[in-house]
């Protein structure tokens, strides 16, 4: 569910409030029972009592989802209240509730009430606020969950108030317990939490166009239809219009349950002659019938066997027993069940969308007998759930690995974060049918194992050397003694050879540690990742280079940059435990080199949208070869998956030479075994682009700039300079990778409930016959701002600001600054960039060593791989700022990194984060006022400024403007 209803602002009369509360236990009530229902996010609510103060809160917080006003406000009538939040410009769903029917019919028989999004009417239920909330968020979510997912809906058309605010919280309930009784069939937590996010979906109606409209939008998904008979169609009261829409229902779909009721029980013949069921409004049992009705015909509950005559003759609870019981139930039964499609509705109940749809189209008369039709429906279900359990971390066994396609795990303890993230995005891939949507195209995460963290706290403390670990400072020392370690567990060796013996192409060692891909603060790009050719004829050699390496890994748990970084969160480093993943790499082998064709870092939110673009339709960066160059900060090419081809950096030809991805990664395949003394990725290789237009895979990504007619032009049919600008793919029908990419952003958000950051490799040049590869590598939560102040910036003058910048990241103000590092514009040579990055370092360990935070203020793009692009540091070097400030150089602007664990890190450590475009003129450094304080201490390139009174930050995230302003009396220590 992709939109969801947090706040909401409750404006009532005293009296009225009271009986809501119930003694003051309304909120308690709905919390417990979103708690009881297992549902994440109980809304809050905000109870004001008069309309002046709901619209002045609503105007100045912002934050509210849902207005529910009742009839009775202090000061105006509900209809006036709604009418002048809608002049406020406040685009809220807004409510009405009300107590009386008979005060509800008068106001809408006199008065014009299409100012509310719906009214209902109060009956003491206090599920029927979960049902408001529920049906609006259905409303806004069913076109995205449906297109995406497959999610199911129900259609309930019902114009009278009283009767849908009794139906809703009914059904919710119902479908709610279904959803809860599903999700102890989950085989694991990531496959249980998906069960609950896809529940069907409540589309409430009040005449016969609307219901038509979601049947035709939806028609493949329509769980079933409870309707009304009695409503309006065409503009009029129709008294036969459920009949209508129920029998044209039937027509198209004939298993598609529907349920009519009326008040006149006359009705009932014709609806059961067009095979609609039927229950009186009248009836004293009317909402427990409506339950009952669910139950049978929904499938929400076991898989009942019958013989044509109603005889039980076997029950099926879960996939499993549905398999055991086909085998021995009467022929008669199965014909009964699948000439009424009840299997595939059963299925599609259980969130089971793929076989749902993969059954339902066929019929009894396509077999030559029922025994037949036994078979296909049993070696269907075990054939699914054996693909169900692709996209599930099980136990590694030789017999049982898959070298294409498996992924297991290798020791007990923790997978580690990086690994769940990678079995959850497996599920999402294997359960909704991902894997094969694009033709042309397998979209998979790549095979390998994972070593639980049990091995890792195995190997420390056989080889004694965790207390040396924790207290060692220097890298090197901390890797060497890892590597001697003449301990390895042993049955874990025999595991690692066992999957070398089936897996034979180069591999990813990477880490997945407890903390890794945490939801606030992820440590991405703390722990390292190696790569290895894996292609020694001696098998004795292959485990022992993968041992050195997975040791490598477990050493750089305990390397001073994961030391002063976890320092500045709320954990100790001897909390963290790690585990290892080793994959297969993605990619192809070029004349001793191994590469992908183009690798990518994917976010489902733009911290810089530009028009057209929204900051929800996400950012990509991509570029040729292995990601290293993407998650360091390198050039990269940077797209919106909405709209693939506008593309800023490339604006010009000047530009897009100045943009451009002059070298690339790959793994050298004949490399020697890394140095002790190593404590990074070696065997990673930079080659200029005429080795990848040599190799062939220039071809997809490049273009060629002209200098004779200064153009450039897709392709490399013409002679001049290579530019890589994913012309190719971006602008033609070569690979569709910003269809894949708009899918899996959004799918991963419905997923796992926040805005996600994936990273994806792919290979172009398959085998003769077989798919290219999109191998999806990561996937994990972004950490966006936990702020929601809205703060104001523009009543301040420029000459009170040291820094203005309209393309700001963040959200709230900072109070506690007294210290400023800024990089002297005047003397930053960018030829000496990795000096200026030794003098920030240096300040930095100094002011984390001091606990004090500063601001940190500088030229070119922060984090930068390039040192022709700006400051070339890590997180770890600049991690005790809370402010940043990164200005254009003097003769060029620099974009944001987007794709880089630098920024992850900003992010999730909510460090303010300011960009200077000179440019388009939005924004400024006071650098003269910067210069003419007193620095404490003055380097080559960098000075510190401490000032006796604090800098304020303050940043405005709904417009991601931000300011920084001059200490108040201006004490900063002048020259």
């Amino acid at each position: 569910m992709r939109r969801r209803i947090r706040d909401v602002l409750l404006v009532s009369s005293l009296y009225d409030l009271y009986l809501f509360e119930e003694d003051g236990r309304l909120y308690e009530l709905i919390r417990n029972e979103y708690q009881g229902l297992h549902l994440s996010h109980s809304p809050e609510i905000t109870r004001v009592s008069s309309a002046e103060e709901a619209i002045a809160i609503a105007k100045e917080e912002k934050r509210f989802d849902l207005i529910i006003t009742t009839l009775h406000i202090e000061d105006m009538p509900a209809l006036k209240f709604a009418r002048q939040v809608r002049e406020a410009g406040l685009d809220v769903p807004i409510i009405l509730l009300a107590f009386d029917n008979r005060e509800l019919k008068d106001l809408i028989t006199h008065h014009d009430t299409s100012v509310f999004d719906r009214i209902f009417i109060w009956q003491g239920d206090f599920r029927l606020i979960i049902g408001i909330v529920k049906h609006l968020e259905d409303k806004m979510n069913a076109d995205h969950d449906t297109r995406i997912v497959g999610v199911q809906s129900i259609i309930l058309i019902e114009d009278n108030v009283r009767y849908y605010s009794s139906f809703l919280p009914i059904i919710y309930t119902e479908i709610l317990n279904q959803s809860q009784r599903l999700i102890s069939e989950g085989i694991n937590l990531s496959h249980k939490y998906l069960r609950m996010r896809a529940r069907p979906k409540i589309l409430l109606c009040s005449n016969y166009e609307e219901a038509w409209d979601y049947f035709q939008k939806y028609e493949d998904y329509i769980l079933g239809v409870i309707s009304d008979i009695d409503f309006q169609r065409g503009g009029v009261q129709d008294p036969q219009a459920g009949l209508a829409f129920a029998r044209t229902v039937k027509l198209r779909h004939h298993d598609i349950p529907v349920l009519l009721q009326s008040t006149t029980p006359q009705y009932e013949a014709e609806a059961r002659a067009i095979g609609a069921s039927f229950i009186l409004k009248d009836s004293p049992t009317l909402l427990n019938e409506l339950r009952q009705f669910m139950i049978q015909y929904f499938s929400f509950g076991d898989f009942v066997f019958r013989t044509t005559g109603g005889a039980e003759v076997g029950r099926a609870w879960d996939l499993q027993t549905l398999e055991e019981q086909l085998r021995y139930v009467p022929e008669e039964s199965i014909r009964y069940h699948a000439e009424r499609n009840h299997f595939s509705n059963w299925l599609k109940a259980r969130t089971e969308f793929w076989l749902a749809h993969k059954l339902r189209p066929r019929k009894v008369s396509d077999y030559a007998s029922v025994q037949g039709l036994r078979e296909d429906l049993i070696s269907s279900l075990r054939e699914y759930r054996r693909l169900r359990q692709r996209g599930i971390i099980t136990d590694f066994k030789k017999e049982t690995f898959i070298p294409t396609s498996s992924f297991a795990r290798i020791g007990g303890g923790s997978l580690g974060g990086k690994a769940r993230g990678l079995g959850f995005v497996n599920i999402l891939i294997s359960n909704y049918d991902v894997r094969d949507r694009f033709e042309g195209v397998q979209i998979s995460v790549p095979p390998g194992v994972v070593l639980g963290t049990d091995v890792f706290d195995q190997f420390l403390d056989e080889n004694n050397l965790r207390s040396f670990a924790l207290q060692t400072t220097v890298d090197a020392e901390v890797t060497r003694r890892f590597l001697e370690a003449k301990s390895f567990p042993e049955g874990i060796l025999g595991e690692l050879a066992a999957f070398l013996d089936l897996v034979r192409e180069p591999l990813a060692v990477r880490s997945s540690s407890l903390l890794e891909d945490s939801q606030y603060h992820p440590f991405a790009g703390v722990y390292e990742t190696y790569m290895i050719p894996n292609n020694h004829a001696d098998p004795f050699v292959r485990l022992s280079e993968l041992v050195n390496t997975i040791k490598r890994v477990y050493a750089s748990t305990f390397y001073q940059s994961a030391k002063d970084y976890i320092k500045v969160t709320s954990y100790r480093l001897e909390e963290e435990k790690m585990a290892v993943i080793i994959q297969k790499m993605v990619g192809a082998q070029h004349e001793g080199r191994f590469y992908p064709d183009f690798s990518g870092v994917g976010k489902s939110y733009n911290f810089y949208p530009i028009p057209p673009q929204k900051s929800h339709d996400g950012i990509v960066a991509v570029a040729l070869g292995l990601g290293k160059m993407v998650v360091d900060g390198g050039v990269t090419v940077r797209f919106c998956p909405k709209y693939p081809q506008h593309l800023l950096q490339f604006f010009s030809p000047a530009e897009a030479l100045r943009n451009n991805q002059n070298e690339f990664y790959a793994l050298e395949m004949s490399g020697q075994p890394l140095q002790h003394t190593e404590t990074h990725d070696a065997l990673l290789k930079r080659y200029a682009l005429e080795v990848a237009e040599r190799d062939g895979t220039l071809v997809a990504v490049g273009s060629t700039y002209s200098p004779e007619n200064d153009s450039l032009s897709v392709g490399l049919s013409r002679q001049g300079i290579r530019v890589v600008t994913f012309g190719p793919i971006l602008q033609s029908k070569l690979f569709p990778l910003h269809q894949i990419l708009e899918l899996l952003l959004d799918m991963g958000s419905w997923g796992m409930g926040t805005p996600v950051e994936i990273e994806f490799a792919v290979n172009m040049a398959g085998s003769p016959g077989k798919p290219k590869e999109f191998g999806l590598l990561q996937m994990r939560p972004l950490v966006l701002s936990r702020e929601v102040e809205e703060l104001n910036i523009e009543e301040f003058s420029p000459e009170q600001l040291i820094c203005q910048s309209h393309q700001v990241l963040g959200n709230g103000a900072l109070r506690d600054i007294y210290d400023i590092i800024v990089v002297d514009p005047n003397l930053f040579d960018r030829a000496k960039s990795r000096e200026v990055g030794r003098e920030v370092t240096e300040f930095n360990e100094k002011l984390i060593e001091q606990r004090r935070p500063y601001l940190l203020i500088g030229v070119g793009r922060w984090g930068s791989l390039d040192p022709w692009l700006g400051i070339p540091v890590k997180w770890d070097q600049i991690s005790g700022a809370r402010a940043i400030v990164e200005a254009g150089l003097k003769d060029m602007d620099v974009a944001p990194s987007q794709g880089s664990h630098f920024f992850q890190n900003i992010t999730s450590f909510m460090v303010g984060y300011f960009t200077i475009n000179s440019t388009v003129k939005q924004g400024f450094v006071d650098w003269q006022w910067l210069m003419e304080q007193a620095p404490l201490e003055q380097k080559q390139f960098v000075r510190h400024i401490q000032l006796d009174d604090p800098v304020i930050v303050k940043i405005n995230g709904h417009q991601n403007k931000g300011i920084i302003l001059k200490p108040e009396n201006r004490s900063g220590r002048t020259t």
